[in-house]
């Protein structure tokens, strides 16, 4: 796919992904979810990308994020470049094997080498060492998805 049909694709998606409706997160998301592997009977993930995450919190707390949602850092949602507001992500911590889910709610990171900004729930539950990064990879299945 040449680079105008990915802008086009890119642009058309943001545009149906502004006219849905986004419910509110539940209020009170348990702080460490359990760890959940990908099982073999949902076939093949939809999106499959690997890299370094990050992590914000405190600082942007009570924030709109560019979905219109206010930030809440014990909220398990992310920020990433390109896929659609509301998709369910797994991310899966590399190195220790720990996975979570998260929606995207925002636009980033704004870093070049880092392909996710998580909440800081997120990023505690999958173990997030002192230097604020984690090597991931991140799943996204049709199953794991809002009807």
């Amino acid at each position: 796919m040449n680079r105008v049909s990915r802008l086009i694709l890119l642009s058309a998606t943001i545009s149906l992904a502004s006219c849905t409706t986004q419910t509110p997160p539940p209020s009170a998301p348990p702080m460490t979810p359990p760890a959940e592997a990908p099982q073999a009977s949902e076939g093949q993930p939809f999106f499959t990308q690997a890299g370094i995450a990050s992590f914000y919190g405190a600082a942007h707390d009570g924030n709109l994020t560019a979905s219109g949602e206010t930030f809440d850092q014990h909220d398990f949602t992310a920020a990433h470049r390109t896929l659609a507001f509301g998709t369910v992500v797994r991310v899966i911590n590399t190195e220790n094997g720990r996975s979570v889910k998260v929606s995207i709610n925002d636009r980033g990171p704004h870093i070049r080498d880092r392909i996710i900004d998580l909440s800081y729930a997120a990023a505690r539950a999958l173990g997030v060492g002192k230097n604020g990064l984690l090597h991931v990879r991140l799943e996204a299945f049709h199953g794991d998805q809002a009807s």
